[in-house]
Order: structure tokens, then sequence, then C-alpha cells
């Protein structure tokens, strides 16, 4: 099986399994003041730090969380304060932060969805009119998980800042893969299985100042913001993964460069690239083909694993949300695919997806 949905999830990385592996007998509880306990939490506090430094380590609070849905649910409910109950984003986020803004606006605040270009790019002109003294927060992804477009977050993060808002990134899919715009955040929601680190565990960066009201209550771990017994297991494979990635920065990003020009060399002219070639992690390819039904080409290239979006939304029928933003129309949000790669992909496992794709979408335009 050639794996094309580093998007939806990354492959495991032996680094981090190694670290992982000795803590599934090691069980001592990392908030216990004895030996075994105090063993643990040295290796929770060693996986913040690793964490700490792949992102910037430029001061600031690092909490553990079962993933970057939580932390971005936590960050847009915590958001909301006092006369300032307005929350801006944008109309390709993540549903956990369209869905969450949604169910907010529910409770009596305000919630308004900036458009984007034809490339997938916010219009900073509409953010400054809609960013104003009543906007609690503004929140935006770094890098898109469908189309891969990477949004100027210090831009966006100045209009919040300047209308005495908070700025929270979704970061995602962007760290160990972008440069991350540290200086320009306030709060930022990180995943470990998105940098082949394990799955279960993410984490909320917080500035030094950032006001946050605490999310879960109870034994008051990580700093009285999240209580609850973390994982020491899942801990050190995030910070495995996340010094891994830090480390091999450059590499991997000048690899899946030359995987994204033999992709779209080999694809050839028929298709399409869905938003911005410029403004992109070239990680992720977003293609459209006239005539074809992805989900069709998904389940007849059986040798190849891609997606036609976020794997959120898979099986929900509906055309994507983020290439309708773009002012596609069903029949090319349906006609589309998202191919995923990186550090473990090959040349030679691109070129054979290339000619499989190419083989499945040829059939359909003839026989269509």
């Amino acid at each position: 099986m050639i794996y094309l949905d580093y998007q939806a999830t990354t492959p495991l990385a032996p680094e981090a399994r190694a670290a992982m592996l000795p803590w599934l007998d090691r069980f001592g509880n990392p908030h216990s003041p004895h030996r075994p306990g105090r063993e643990a939490a040295a290796a929770v506090e060693l996986a913040r730090d690793q964490v700490s430094v792949a992102l910037g380590q430029q001061g600031g609070r690092l909490v553990f969380t079962s993933g970057a849905t939580e932390a971005a649910n936590w960050a847009l409910s915590a958001a909301i304060r006092g006369s300032r109950r307005k929350i801006v984003t944008l109309a390709t986020e993540h549903a956990c932060i369209l869905d969450t803004a949604d169910g907010l606006a529910a409770q009596g605040a305000e919630c308004v969805i900036l458009p984007v270009d034809a490339a997938g790019m916010v219009d900073l002109d509409a953010a400054a009119d809609a960013i104003d003294d009543r906007t609690a927060l503004v929140a935006a992804l770094l890098v898109n998980n469908e189309i891969g477009v990477v949004q100027p977050i210090a831009a966006l993060a100045e209009l919040a800042h300047r209308a005495g808002a908070h700025f929270f990134c979704d970061a995602v899919q962007g760290f160990g893969r972008v440069a991350i715009p540290l200086q320009s955040c306030d709060m930022i929601a990180i995943s470990a299985h998105k940098i082949f680190g394990p799955k279960g565990i993410g984490a909320l960066w917080l500035r030094n100042d950032s006001v946050i009201a605490p999310f879960i209550h109870g034994g008051g771990q990580q700093y009285g913001l999240r209580s609850g017994t973390l994982s020491p297991m899942l801990c050190a494979g995030f910070g495995a993964a996340a010094a891994l990635a830090a480390e091999r920065f450059d590499t991997d990003n000048r690899h899946v460069e030359a995987l994204q020009a033999a992709a779209l060399a080999l694809l050839g002219s028929d298709w399409t690239v869905n938003g911005s070639l410029a403004a992109r992690y070239r990680g992720n390819l977003n293609l459209r083909r006239d005539g074809i039904d992805s989900s069709r080409l998904i389940s007849e290239v059986r040798e190849v694993a891609f997606s036609a979006g976020s794997a959120c939304a898979s099986g929900s029928g509906r055309p994507s949300h983020v290439l309708r933003a773009l002012g596609l129309s069903d029949a090319e949000a349906r006609s589309s695919i998202r191919l995923g790669f990186g550090r473990y992909t090959t040349e030679d496992e691109i070129r054979r997806a290339a000619y499989l794709i190419n083989e499945a979408a040829t059939r359909q335009t003839e026989w269509a």
C-alpha cells in the first residue's frame, strides 16, 4: 500500500516508538511523589521541553491535551469574556473551529466568518473591517488541512491585537513543517500524530500573559488548567517526534518539495491544483480533474491510500466546505482529491501512485 494521506495522520516514527515502549511497563503516576512517580514526571517534563523547543521556545506554557480538537475547543470557549463576545474566523477553517464557533453562537456569542479568495487566501481588508472592540478572539489555521494553503498569520494577529483581541492559531498541519510565528500568537494548538507521533495527545501553547480559564477540573495538574493524569508513554512519543521534526526540518522540507514537483509533473496538465501553489505547504496537493468522481477513484485505486479531503468529514456525503469557499461548484469539489506525502514517501511511490490514479481517472472519463 502506498500511503498518501499524511494530512489525516502520519506513520509513527521509529524514534517515537522507541521512546514510548519503556512506558508500557513503567506504570508510575507522574503526579505521585515517590520514585516511580518522579521518574514518570521527569519523562513528561522532558517531553514538554522537547515540544516547546520545537515550537520555538519563546516563553509561554505548554499544556498537554487529548489532541488539537480539545485544544481548539478550550481556546475558543475560554476567549469569550465580558463585553467581548465576538469570534472572527475563516470560511476554510477545520470543523473543530467552525463547529465550536457555531456552538458558542447558539449560546449568545457573535461569530463572523471571513471569506477567502479563489486561491484560498483570507481577505485582510474584510478581516480589518470585522475585527473591532467587541472581538474576543481571532482564530485561523496556519496551514489548511485540505488544501495546504498557508495563511498570513502575523498580519491577522496584528489586526487582532490592535483591536485588543486574542489570536488563536491552529498549527496542527504547520507544526514541524513550516515556520510558526510564535511571537504573533496568544494560543496555539498542535497534535502529535501529524508529526509522526502517537494519536491521543496534543497540546495548547499559551503565551505567558494569556489568562485562560481551566478546562478540566480535578487534581489541579498542568498549572491548574487541565486536571487529569497524563500518560508518560504518549508524552514521551510526542516529545521524541517533536525533537526529530525540529532536527529534520530542512531535510524534510527539501524532500516534500521534490515529491511535489515529481507529482505535478507525473500527473500532468489534466489536473488543476486547488488553492495557491505559491503560499502552500509542499506536502499537500489538492487537485481536481473534470469528469471524475473522487469517491469512486479512491475505491478503484486500491494500491494507494489517499482522500477527497478532511478525514473528519469523510462519509458525510457533503462537498468540502473548504473547496466551496474557494468558489468551486459541487461537481468540481467532488472531482477533487488530496494527496499528502512526507518523510517516509519515496519518489518511486509517487511515480507508481500517479500512474495508477491517472489510469483510473482516464477510465472514468472515457466511460462517462
